[in-house]
């Protein structure tokens, strides 16, 4: 038997016999997973991760960004008026309140790089804040879609009162002249706009479970990888947002 053949017959036993003694001791800090060889490889292989999940949701939305180009070209009279419908203070607010929450989520990153736990909660805290309040500003834009009848598809027209969003206000229970189709703005809207709430709800209960591991001492100098992936993720919903507002509150 050659020396080559001999090499390749005993290779994988080799590899073999390394991967069970990996098991058996673990080979770094307790935050470093076994089949990982250093922290900078299992660092580099969680970012790898996160930017492929990343791009993934940006091809999704993509496909909605694409459908409302379409239609805004077929009916650009309809879009127009029924942009005009929906409230910019409130959008602008909350365009506002996304790009503070990124910065304090980036913030939070280089407060944990740097070791600082308690600094690093407050600012998650401050990010999971600003979060709510987007959605609180969010509740009561879409209240007054459903008590004007800015509903989408065949509800477009049919102002919802009571339930959830409470009671017409005095004055505000009528359905304002639109040119026709309108409905598939609102159709879009709701669908826009309530897949990146969606993305918000999600990233409150991740930023909560990352501040409850960092009050757990889980992080420190050497491993805060968890709270940079979560600072990268709401960066993606922050830029998603930046994209809505322009395109359903401003373009005329």
């Amino acid at each position: 038997m050659s020396q080559a053949a001999s090499h390749a017959e005993s290779a994988p036993a080799s590899h073999d016999e390394s991967h069970e003694a990996g098991h058996d001791e673990h080979h770094g800090p307790a935050w470093l997973a076994h089949h990982f060889d250093t922290p900078a490889q299992q660092f580099d292989a969680a970012k790898l991760g996160m930017w492929a999940f990343l791009a993934q949701e940006l091809l999704f939305f993509s496909g909605v960004f694409v459908a409302y180009g379409i239609f805004r070209s077929w009916y650009p009279e309809a879009f127009s008026s029924a942009s005009h419908q929906l409230d910019r203070v409130m959008g602008a607010a909350n365009t506002i309140v996304l790009l503070f929450s990124s910065w304090t989520a980036a913030m939070a990153v280089r407060s944990s790089q740097l070791g600082k736990k308690q600094q690093t909660t407050t600012l998650l805290l401050i990010t999971i804040a600003c979060a709510f309040i987007f959605l609180i500003v969010k509740y009561f834009e879409y209240q007054h879609k459903f008590h004007a009848g800015l509903l989408p598809g065949k509800y477009f027209g049919h102002p919802v009162d009571g339930g959830l969003f409470g009671a017409i206000p005095a004055g505000h229970g009528h359905t304002p002249h639109l040119a026709p189709k309108a409905h598939i703005f609102f159709s879009l809207y709701f669908v826009m706009t309530g897949i990146h709430a969606l993305h918000v709800i999600v990233g409150i209960g991740v930023l909560f479970w990352i501040v409850k591991r960092n009050a757990a001492g889980e992080f420190s100098k050497e491993f805060f990888t968890p709270v940079d992936l979560v600072a990268l993720y709401w960066h993606l919903v922050d830029l998603i947002w930046i994209y809505l507002f322009p395109l359903l509150y401003l373009i005329d």
